[in-house]
C-alpha cells in the first residue's frame, strides 16, 4: 500500500438528515443497560455453583501430561493430644469438623494425596495439580504425589504451636515452646523410608488440626466478644491458665484455635489448609508473598489483593475468607486466583511472543497504541496477546511517582520504585471463577522483589490500580453482641471493586492517567468469542506525544436503524484515512483512538451513544450507535451533534449534526 501524503487539517463533515420519531416513543435513555456493566460478586456471597468451567479442557485431568513434571512427597503425622480431623465423626469437633464422614487414621495420607491430585466428588473436581495445570497453559503440573504414614509425633500439637506471635508462655505447663515441626516429621519419614527425600522435588507436611491463619479469627474474636468470654471447653487444658493466646494480628484468640501452627512459607500444612497452591509458587518458583498486614495501623492497602494467587487471592473460594477453618478445604483457600501476568512472565509460563510490549520513551514518538487482549485464563486467541507491559524506560528515575508518606496515606504504594505498568484480562472462569468481577486489571510491577517501605511495609512487586480507590464500606463480619465491624481500608477485599471497564456508565472507569509517569490508559470495548471467551481492545499512549504522522479523520456517513421499535438508533459511520505504515500489515501503531460526544438541542430530546472511545485502524471505519429518545411534550424536532476528537491529535475533530422530527 503506498503512503499518502495528508496535510493534518479540521476536517468538519456536516450532514444534516431528518427522521421521524413515532409519538409512542418513550423509553429512557437509562433503560439501555451499558456494554460493559461492573458487577462484583463478594466473597463471602460465593458458592460452588459460581464455578464456570474453561470451554474445551479440563486441566484436572489426571491424563494431560504438563511439559515439566513435579514430584511431591506427602508426609502425615497426628499428635497424642490432636487426632486427624477427618476421622472424627462428621462435624462432631470443636470446630464443627470435618464436613464428610470419617476416614481410618490408616487411610488418612492417601486421602489427602488423592485430594490434592485426583478430582472427585470430595474436591468438587478441583485439585492443586489441575490449578498449576491451568495457570501454565499444560507447560507445569504435579505428576507425582506419595503417600507417606501416618506417623504420631513425639511432642503434643501445643509444643509446636505455641512457638510464635508472641505465644510461647502460653502453654499448659508453663514450659517455653520452641519445638519445630518439620524437623520431627522428617525425622519420623527417615526412620521409616530413610533418605529418600532426594527423589522429591518438595515434601508436603500434613498435620492433624488446624492452620491457625484460618481460624484464628473466626474461633476468637468473631466467635466470643472478649477474652473473658471464652469457655472453659475453647481455653488452655490447665483451667488454671488463661483461656486465651496471643496471636498475629490482633491480642487475643481462643486457646485452641492459638496453640495451632499457623500456615507459614513452608510445605506444612494444617487439614483445613487450602493454600498449598500458594505455598507451591513458593516453593517451585521463589516467588515471594505481595500480601500486607490489613489489621494494624497505620493502615497500608494491599498490593494486588484478590486478583493474584501470591497475595490474599490464594483465599478465594465459595465462602472467602471466613470459611478457611473448613475440614477438608473446600471453602475459602480451595480456588485461588490466578497468577498476574508478572508472575506468569517470570514462571515462564506467557512468553515474551505471548505480550506485547511498549516502551514508555517511544510511545512519545510511535504514536499511541492498541491492542487486544485476551482473557488470562485461556491461551490467547489470534491476533491477540495475553497482556500489555509498558516498560517505564528513559532517564532515572524510571518511576517518577511523587513519593508520599504511608503513614499518613494508606493508598500509598510506598518507594516509587516499580519497573513496568501491565494491562490483562480478568474473566471468572476456571480458577478465576472466584476473583470477584470481569475486566481490565492495570497494575505497576517490580522486576525484582523488594520493601515498599515505610511504616508497616511489606513485600511488594504488584500494585494493583484500583479503578475505585475509595473505602469499599463493607462488614468484615458480626461480633457476637451483633456490632457490625468493617473491613478496613487496608482489608484485600477493598481491590474487589478495582477493575477497569469499557463504555460509559459501567459503574467503573474507563480510562487512567498516570501524569507523573505520561502515560494514558483506554479501555476501549470489549467482545465474547463464540465459546465466550473475553476480549478486550485497550491503547495506551504518551501524555509527551512528539509523533508526526499524517492523520485524517471524517464521517462517512448515517445510517438510521431500529433496534427496539420503542427506540431509534443512528449509526454514524467514522473512517481513519489514515495510511499504515507497514505494506499489507497493520501494527499496534497503526491506529487512533477517538473521543465521541453527542449534544442535542431541542426540549424533551434525549439522544447518547453508549462508549465514548473507538479505536479505528488506517483504512478502516467502524459503526458509532448513537441513541435517541423523547416524551410526550418534547418539542417537535431537535438537532443532534456528534463530535469525535483524536486523541492523538486532539486538533483533528469531526462533527456531524442531523435533524430529528417527531
Amino acid at each position: 500500500m503506498a503512503k499518502r501524503s495528508i496535510i493534518p487539517a479540521l476536517i468538519a463533515v456536516l450532514l444534516i438528515c431528518s427522521f421521524f420519531v413515532s409519538e409512542s416513543l418513550k423509553v429512557k435513555p437509562d433503560k439501555i443497560p451499558p456494554i460493559d456493566p461492573q458487577v462484583i460478586r463478594d466473597q463471602d456471597s460465593m458458592t460452588w455453583d459460581d464455578y464456570v468451567p474453561i470451554p474445551g479442557i479440563d486441566w484436572a485431568d489426571p491424563q494431560l501430561n504438563p511439559a515439566r513434571g513435579f514430584r511431591i512427597a506427602v508426609v502425615a503425622v497426628d499428635f497424642a493430644d490432636q487426632p486427624f480431623v477427618i476421622t472424627l465423626p462428621k462435624q462432631s469437633d470443636l470446630f464443627g469438623n470435618p464436613q464428610t464422614e470419617p476416614v481410618r487414621r490408616e487411610d488418612v495420607v492417601r486421602f489427602y494425596a488423592d485430594f490434592f491430585m485426583k478430582p472427585s466428588s470430595v474436591n468438587h473436581g478441583h485439585t492443586i495439580r489441575g490449578y498449576w495445570m491451568e495457570q501454565s497453559w499444560g507447560s507445569f503440573g504435579i505428576t507425582q504425589a506419595d503417600a507417606f504414614g501416618p506417623y504420631r509425633m513425639p511432642k503434643e500439637l501445643w509444643k509446636y504451636g505455641l512457638n510464635e506471635w508472641g505465644q510461647n508462655a502460653a502453654t499448659p505447663d508453663g514450659s517455653i515452646a520452641h519445638a519445630w515441626m518439620e524437623e520431627d516429621v522428617d525425622s519420623l519419614w527417615r526412620s521409616d523410608k530413610g533418605d529418600i527425600i532426594k527423589n522429591y522435588d518438595a515434601v508436603l507436611r500434613i498435620y492433624a488440626g488446624y492452620d491457625e491463619t484460618g481460624i484464628w479469627m473466626e474461633f476468637g474474636e468473631m466467635k466470643f466478644l472478649s477474652k473473658d468470654d471464652i469457655p472453659a471447653e475453647w481455653g488452655n487444658p490447665n483451667p488454671e491458665k488463661p483461656r486465651w493466646a496471643p496471636t498475629r494480628y490482633v491480642p487475643w484468640t481462643s486457646w485452641k484455635a492459638g496453640q495451632m501452627q499457623w500456615g507459614l512459607s513452608s510445605m506444612r500444612q494444617g487439614e483445613n489448609s487450602g493454600t498449598i497452591t500458594h505455598e507451591l509458587g513458593h516453593f517451585a518458583f521463589n516467588i515471594g508473598d505481595n500480601n500486607n498486614n490489613p489489621y494494624v495501623t497505620p493502615y497500608r492497602r494491599a498490593g494486588s489483593g484478590p486478583w493474584d494467587m501470591m497475595d490474599r487471592g490464594c483465599f478465594n473460594g465459595p465462602g472467602g475468607p471466613h470459611k478457611r477453618w473448613l475440614v477438608p478445604a473446600v471453602g475459602g483457600a480451595s480456588m485461588p486466583a490466578g497468577l498476574m501476568l508478572r508472575n506468569r512472565m517470570k514462571n515462564g509460563f506467557v512468553v515474551p511472543d505471548d505480550v506485547l510490549t511498549l516502551s514508555r520513551d517511544s510511545l512519545a514518538s510511535t504514536g499511541l497504541a492498541v491492542a487486544r487482549i485476551t482473557a488470562r485464563a485461556v491461551k490467547p486467541k489470534p491476533g491477540e496477546y495475553a497482556g500489555v507491559i509498558v516498560n517505564l524506560d528513559g532517564k532515572e528515575p524510571h518511576d517518577k511517582t511523587t513519593a508520599d508518606d504511608p503513614a499518613t496515606n494508606p493508598l500509598s504504594p510506598g518507594i516509587p520504585n516499580f519497573d513496568f505498568y501491565s494491562l490483562e484480562v480478568v474473566q471468572r472462569i476456571g480458577y478465576d471463577s472466584y476473583c470477584p468481577d470481569n475486566g481490565v486489571l492495570i497494575a505497576k510491577n517490580k522486576d525484582q522483589e523488594s520493601s515498599n517501605g515505610g511504616v508497616n511495609g511489606f513485600n511488594c512487586f504488584n500494585w494493583v490500580i484500583d479503578a475505585h480507590p475509595e473505602d469499599i464500606n463493607m462488614t468484615d463480619y458480626i461480633k457476637p453482641d451483633g456490632t457490625r465491624v468493617m473491613r478496613t481500608i487496608a482489608d484485600y477485599r477493598q481491590l474487589n471493586d478495582a477493575l477497569f471497564h469499557a463504555g460509559l456508565n459501567s459503574g467503573s472507569s474507563y480510562e487512567y492517567t498516570d501524569v507523573n509517569n505520561r502515560l494514558h490508559f483506554y479501555i476501549i470495548d470489549n467482545t465474547r468469542d463464540s465459546s465466550g471467551i473475553l476480549s478486550y481492545t485497550v491503547g495506551v499512549k504518551s501524555l509527551d506525544n512528539i509523533c508526526n504522522k499524517k492523520r485524517d479523520i471524517g464521517v462517512k456517513s448515517l445510517r438510521q436503524s431500529s433496534e427496539d421499535r420503542k427506540m431509534h438508533v443512528v449509526k454514524v459511520v467514522l473512517g481513519n484515512n489514515a495510511a499504515s505504515e507497514a505494506e499489507g500489515k497493520i501494527t499496534c501503531h497503526d491506529f487512533d483512538i477517538y473521543r465521541i460526544s453527542v449534544n442535542v438541542m431541542g426540549a424533551g430530546w434525549t439522544a447518547r451513544t453508549l462508549n465514548e472511545l473507538a479505536a479505528i485502524a488506517c483504512g478502516e471505519e467502524k459503526e458509532i450507535p448513537v441513541y435517541y429518545f423523547t416524551d410526550r411534550y418534547a418539542d417537535k424536532n431537535a438537532e443532534i451533534s456528534v463530535r469525535i476528537v483524536s486523541e492523538s491529535n486532539p486538533s483533528l475533530s469531526s462533527v456531524c449534526s442531523f435533524t430529528v422530527k417527531r
